[in-house]
């Protein structure tokens, strides 16, 4: 059986993607953060939720991904990122939703369920939602201030590629798969 680094692959995961607009409310916590806990950056237009990391695949293996994707229905929702929180064991800030919507905590179910019904390896750690700011940041236990919520519709998700570029990292969207219209009003 040869390694799977003798073949060509991609570094995927599949993600919620924000529009500029939701990019830029987003970053703009990032000034006000890193005046806090210093750190690291986050690029805006890398900015993302994961929603299952998958990681190193063989070329061929992205069009099952694709596939395993089209599969997974879900309804389109409002998601909110109204919290900055740190992480202390790996020194990220990152902003998260105060209530997570149960249509996502389904898609990302669903989108597990589907990869495995594949036979997908991917990262199987509890998922919760958040976007990372900074990184290499240090703070306490100390709540961060408040920011001002940034909240998007959610239409779609996205496979993504990690492409290595320059010592940093750019992202790829691969593909979308679009979420139902959500008919009722919240």
């Amino acid at each position: 059986m040869s390694h799977l680094s003798d073949k060509p692959s991609a570094r995927v995961f599949f993600a919620l993607w924000p529009e500029a607009a939701e990019s830029g409310r987003l970053a703009a916590w990032q000034a006000p953060l890193k005046r806090l806990c210093g750190g690291r950056v986050m690029r805006g237009e890398t900015l993302h939720n994961t929603l299952v990391f998958i990681g190193d695949v063989e070329l061929y293996g992205l069009e099952v991904l694709q596939l395993a994707a089209q599969e997974v229905g879900g309804e389109s929702f409002d998601l909110c990122f109204d919290e900055a929180r740190y992480w202390g064991h790996n020194h990220i800030v990152y902003a998260a939703p105060h209530q997570m919507p149960q249509q996502l905590l389904n898609l990302a179910n669903a989108l597990g369920q589907r990869l495995d019904t594949h036979r997908f390896q991917f990262d199987r750690r509890d998922y919760q939602p958040h976007v990372t700011l900074l990184r290499n940041a240090h703070w306490s236990d100390t709540p961060l201030p408040a920011m001002p919520p940034v909240c998007w519709q959610i239409t779609d998700f996205a496979l993504v590629q990690s492409v290595p570029r320059d010592g940093l990292t750019d992202y790829r969207v691969l593909a979308r798969f679009p979420l139902r219209t959500n008919t009722q009003n919240s």
